[in-house]
C-alpha cells in the first residue's frame, strides 16, 4: 500500500507543476481533466502526509525514550508522545485504506430519481409526493439543480409516479443508497377511524449517462407523440406535445409530457431512457462480480425494503444498517446527511472486510 502511496505522491507533485504550465492552462479541456484528477487525489495525499508526519513523531518519541535515562519526567513525556503517534498512525492507516478503496465510477455523476407509488393506493401516491419534497429540499440545501422530467399527479395532490433529475457535485455518491422500497406507517387523512395504514413507495436512483457512454441508434427507437393527459390546461390537451419512446431491443418505454414543447419532452425522455439502459448494463456487469454485490449496502435493488417512516412515533428506521432516528419531521424536510454518512460508512466497512477475507 505504501509503495502505491509514494507513487501517487510523486504523480500528485508532477500534476501540481503541470497545472501551473501555460501549455496546460490554455488548453481548457486538458486543464479541466487534470484538475479533476488532482482534486480526487488531494484527500489521499493529505492523509498520507499526516501519516508520514506521525511516523516521524513516532521515531522521535522512540529516540527520546531511549535517551531519557533515569529522568522520570522526560520518560513519561516520551511515552505519552509515543502513544499519541501510534494512535495517529493507526487512525491514518485506516483512513488511507478507506480512501484507497476502488471508487464507484458513477459517484461524480448527476442522477435521475424515479418515485412510484406501490401498495396503498392514494396513500402511497401521497407519500410519493412527501418523498419528492424530501429530496427536493435536500437538493435545495446543497444548491443542486432539480428538474422534473415527467409526473403523473393524482387529484388529492399525490403522484402515481414522478421522475426528476438532480444536477450537483457528487450527487450520485450521496443519493445512490436510496434505491429500494420505502414504507410509511401513518393515519391517512381519508381514514375516519384513526387507524394506522402501511403503504409503500418504490424509489430508483439512476446515474445519468451521457451520449458518449451510451449511444442510442435511431433504428432502435420507436417515437410516438400524443396529447398530454392530466392537469395542464387547454393548451396541453390540444397539442400533441407528449412523447413516448420505445427502445425496441429491450422493450423499455419512457414517456414525458411535462413540457409544452415536443422537442423538450423528447430530450427529457431520451435522458431517462439512457439512464435506465445504463443501469441495466451496469447490473449485468455487477452480476458477474458476486463478491462485490455481497459487499454493497443494498444499492440498486428496487425490491428491497430499505426504510420505514413511522409517523405516530416520529421514527425513521433504515433496515440495512439498523439505524433508528426519532426526528422524522426534520428528515422529511431534507435533513438526510446523517443517514447518508452512516450508509457510506457501513458500505466502506463492508468493502474493507471483504478485502481482508
Amino acid at each position: 500500500m505504501f509503495e502505491k502511496l509514494l507513487t501517487m505522491a510523486e504523480k500528485y507533485q508532477n500534476m501540481s507543476e503541470q497545472l501551473s504550465s501555460p501549455e496546460i492552462i490554455t488548453d481548457r479541456e486538458k486543464y479541466a481533466a487534470l484538475m479533476k484528477e488532482y482534486k480526487n487525489l488531494t484527500p489521499i495525499i493529505e492523509a498520507f502526509r499526516i501519516y508520514q508526519n506521525a511516523q516521524k513523531d513516532l521515531e522521535e518519541a522512540k529516540n527520546l525514550l531511549e535517551d531519557s535515562g533515569q529522568d522520570t519526567e522526560l520518560k513519561e513525556m516520551a511515552q505519552s508522545q509515543l502513544e499519541d503517534a501510534k494512535f495517529q498512525l493507526e487512525e491514518q492507516e485506516q483512513q488511507l485504506k478507506i480512501l484507497l478503496l476502488p471508487k464507484d465510477p458513477n459517484d461524480d455523476k448527476n442522477v435521475i430519481i424515479e418515485i412510484r407509488g406501490g401498495a396503498g393506493g392514494e396513500e402511497a401516491s401521497l407519500f410519493a409526493n412527501s418523498l419528492f419534497r424530501m429530496y427536493s429540499m435536500y437538493a435545495e440545501a446543497h444548491r443542486w439543480k432539480l428538474e422534473i422530467l415527467n409526473a403523473s399527479p393524482t387529484e388529492l395532490g399525490g403522484f402515481k409516479e414522478i421522475s426528476f433529475s438532480i444536477d450537483g457535485e457528487a450527487a450520485y455518491s450521496r443519493l445512490k443508497y436510496e434505491s429500494g422500497v420505502h414504507r410509511v406507517q401513518r393515519v391517512p387523512e381519508t381514514e375516519s377511524q384513526g387507524r394506522i395504514h402501511t403503504s409503500t413507495v418504490t424509489v430508483a436512483v439512476l446515474p445519468e449517462a451521457d451520449e458518449v457512454e451510451l449511444e442510442l441508434s435511431p433504428t432502435e427507437l420507436k417515437i410516438d407523440v400524443f396529447r398530454s393527459s392530466g392537469a395542464g390546461g387547454q393548451h396541453i390537451n390540444k397539442t400533441e406535445s407528449a412523447v413516448r419512446i420505445t427502445h425496441l431491443p429491450t422493450g423499455l418505454v419512457v414517456e414525458c409530457q411535462d413540457e409544452r414543447s415536443q422537442h423538450k419532452n423528447k430530450d427529457k425522455a431520451l435522458k431517462v431512457l439512457r439512464a435506465r439502459l445504463f443501469e441495466i448494463k451496469q447490473q449485468e456487469q455487477n452480476d458477474k462480480i458476486a463478491s462485490e454485490r455481497k459487499m454493497q449496502v443494498g444499492t440498486g435493488d428496487r425490491s428491497e425494503r430499505i426504510r420505514t417512516y413511522n409517523y405516530p412515533q416520529g421514527r425513521m428506521t433504515d433496515h440495512r444498517i439498523n439505524l433508528t432516528l426519532y426526528r422524522l419531521e426534520s428528515i422529511l424536510n431534507g435533513d438526510l446527511d446523517e443517514i447518508f454518512d452512516a450508509l457510506a460508512t457501513a458500505d466502506q466497512a463492508a468493502k474493507l472486510a471483504g478485502q481482508n477475507t
